[in-house]
């Protein structure tokens, strides 16, 4: 699926005092269902050399959603010692091949992981032709550039802001549940190829069951808090999709249905994208036909670099024309995060547990029940592993329909609406931590999470947690996101930062981490017992997987972090 949108449509064709064109949605043809499994589409999976299925990276379709297996992806070079390491361990009893099912399909785990398996030989390997890896539900993260910024084209300045935005609505069915189905899409999209229009229409699919993940016991009410939250859906290529969702009821008198707005974009931008559906739903309240010359306007303007603003001019009926700016935050690992959002609901204690788990790349579970909180506590732990990136299953909210989520044996962060707990306590799970956003506790816990860090290093990030927690409503937003993401950049310094004197580097130009030598260069046992174990996760390997590449780092930020500190500690010497 391209990130890239069709060509502009020309400015032309809107006109501010014109009802704007509102296009049903056509779903299409359905998609071809795998035999013996109703309602599963044939899935696609990336092959390794051999024609197997690569053991974790793959993309399941159960009914209309775009989903994954959850485990662990294949280092992209087999030919590096740590690709050796994954591939020679044997898969524990049961683990391999294990897929998501839905209640209503009847399928135990392991048969939906055997049908898979027989299944999956049928796709083409894509990485070899494109070099794409297949990298599952991802969430964003950050590469090279500038200072703080990502050099990945999901985030290159002009670049278009979003590729669609939908409208959700729930449509009565006749045993009298309501089910989300999308009434409007802007734009839609012509002469594309067959294989445009299929990856179209599974994206296009997929979005109504994240937009109500909540279920199908909705009725008309009369007053609804707006909401927004956010989801991630990854292609088999590895191509990353954000939707930003506003869930509002509509104006109008007497009893209504909420309706959600969803932008698709490939930019991971969680404040800027939340301020332009402030722009929609003002909108909304006014009529539908002011929203997509709005939307035009954005569509037609360039996504701004780090810290620079775009100005879109936009009509309103009795109040004339409005210019709107959009700015995009000066540091860009930083712009699709809001910590204050986590350090409201959890002690820095906590947070620390929580952190030490994700950075050993441990099953996670999060509770609330605003879809809003989920979306937002979630993508703040994940930006928390900054220079690094969670690199398995990540659902920020899971529908209903997918609670199974948590029975997968890998390792996944994932968010659940809390009236699911007594469904998700019943489920036969591994150990994982799971934690409540509500009351602020960790419901159930491995039992080593106050071991993981090192003390003296878990001491300093939990003065200065403390301390930004404390002065919390001295800071803007902005502010707190720049002191928190701080501490953990520093502790990552500290602990992996001498990670590039050890590479060594062949004529070739690539180069070959050194791992027992990098492990045996860290003076402290605590910190080196964790190192030994943080080595072997996916996010460690993937890092050092493009560090290899060239010379030159692929974390400007972290790298100048590096830098500073080692300057610091040069200049505490000779004072």
């Amino acid at each position: 699926m391209s990130c890239t949108p069709e060509s502009r449509i020309p400015s032309s064709s809107w006109h501010p005092r014109l009802p704007a064109p509102l296009i049903p949605y056509d779903p299409g043809p359905p998609m071809p269902v795998s035999p013996g499994f109703p309602g599963y589409p044939v899935p696609r999976c990336s092959l390794s050399p051999d024609d197997s299925p690569v053991p974790g990276r793959c993309q399941v379709l159960p009914g209309s959603l775009l989903l994954l297996l959850s485990a662990p992806c294949r280092p992209s070079s087999p030919g590096k010692a740590k690709a050796r390491r994954a591939e020679d361990e044997p898969s524990p009893p049961g683990r391999a091949g294990l897929g998501l099912h839905r209640d209503r399909a009847g399928a135990t785990m392991a048969s939906i992981g055997n049908f898979l398996r027989r299944s999956l030989r049928r796709a083409g390997r894509r990485e070899g032709k494109d070099g794409a890896s297949a990298v599952e539900n991802i969430p964003p993260q950050v590469p090279q550039g500038k200072q703080g910024e990502r050099s990945s084209a999901f985030y290159s300045a002009g670049q278009f802001f979003f590729e669609y935005l939908v409208l959700v609505s729930l449509k009565k069915m006749p045993d009298g549940r309501y089910e989300p189905k999308i009434t409007y899409q802007f734009p839609k999209r012509e002469n594309l190829l067959k294989g445009q229009k299929e990856e179209e229409e599974r994206l296009l699919q997929a979005i109504p069951l994240f937009c109500f993940p909540d279920g199908n016991n909705w009725a008309p009410i009369t007053e609804f808090t707006s909401e927004t939250f956010s989801f991630v859906l990854t292609n088999v290529d590895g191509s990353r999709k954000i939707g930003y969702c506003r869930r509002l009821l509509p104006s109008g008198r007497g009893v209504r249905l909420p309706e959600v707005f969803c932008i698709i974009s490939c930019l991971g931008c969680f404040g800027l994208f939340s301020k332009i559906l402030d722009e929609v739903e003002k909108r909304r309240q006014i009529s539908m036909a002011v929203i997509y010359p709005f939307m035009q306007g954005l569509r037609e303007s360039p996504f701004p670099a780090p810290g620079k603003t775009v100005t879109i001019k936009s009509f309103i009926p009795e109040s004339g024309t409005e210019l709107i700016e959009l700015t995009r935050p000066v540091d860009a690992h930083l712009e699709h995060v809001e910590f204050q959002a986590l350090l409201q609901r959890l002690s820095p204690h906590l947070i620390l547990h929580i952190f030490a788990s994700a950075m050993l790349e441990r099953r996670l579970i999060f509770l609330a029940e605003e879809l809003s909180v989920l979306s937002q506590c979630i993508h703040a732990v994940a930006a928390l592993l900054y220079p690094f990136t969670w690199a398995h299953t990540y659902i920020p909210v899971v529908p209903e329909c997918l609670l199974d989520t948590v029975c997968c044996p890998t390792p996944f962060m994932v968010g659940i609406q809390m009236r699911h707990l007594e469904r998700v306590l019943e489920q036969p799970m591994e150990e994982a931590l799971i934690v409540d956003l509500c009351e602020g506790k960790i419901i159930r816990a491995v039992g080593d999470e106050e071991e993981i860090l090192p003390g003296k290093l878990q001491n300093e990030m939990l003065i200065s947690l403390n301390r930004h927690n404390n002065n919390n409503n001295e800071h803007s937003s902005e502010q707190v996101n720049t002191l928190v993401s701080e501490a953990f950049v520093q502790f990552f310094v500290r602990l992996v930062g001498h990670y590039g004197s050890h590479i060594k580097w062949g004529r070739s130009g690539s180069g070959s981490f050194q791992e027992r030598a990098f492990c045996k260069a860290i003076a402290s046992r605590s910190c080196r017992r964790l190192v030994k174990k943080f080595v072997k996760t996916n996010m460690f390997s993937l890092f050092i997987e493009e560090a290899e590449k060239s010379r030159i780092p692929q974390e400007a930020y972290f790298q100048q972090k590096i830098i500073e500190y080692h300057e610091q500690k040069k200049h505490r010497r000779e004072s």
